[in-house]
């Protein structure tokens, strides 16, 4: 079973990328509404993978690839961003930050899924 957290501060992205997500089979998924929730919710699992938005209302999805990153425990886990964001200096930011794939809004859920199959390694 493989877990992930969804973080976005839009109720209905997140029930979006979760039915999408929930078609893979085996996965539990886990909710946070933003940046500083995800914060607090990391430290209670072990993440497989992470799917972020970047405009949230505290911390950022750039702020919080960062920390993920930079600790030795989260350095290891995925990262996907999901965002309306399409310039290019946020995509090569998102990849640079070390994200393993960065797609718009909106996205199309076949799109979504071979995504998380890949990062999964599924």
């Amino acid at each position: 079973m493989k877990s992930i957290l969804v973080v976005d501060d839009s109720n209905t992205i997140r029930t979006l990328i979760k039915s999408v997500i929930e078609d893979i089979g085996s996965v539990d998924i886990f909710e946070a509404s933003s940046g500083f929730e995800a914060l607090k919710i990391l430290p209670q699992h072990a993440f497989d993978l992470v799917v972020t938005d970047i405009n949230m209302p505290d911390i950022n999805g750039f702020e919080l690839i960062n920390f993920i990153k930079n600790h030795d425990r989260y350095k290891r886990i995925p990262v996907v961003f999901v965002s309306t964001e399409r310039k290019d200096e946020d995509i090569k930011k998102g990849m640079s930050l070390g994200a393993c794939a960065y797609l718009t809004k909106p996205f199309k859920a076949d799109e979504l899924v071979d995504t998380v199959r890949k990062a999964l390694n599924i």
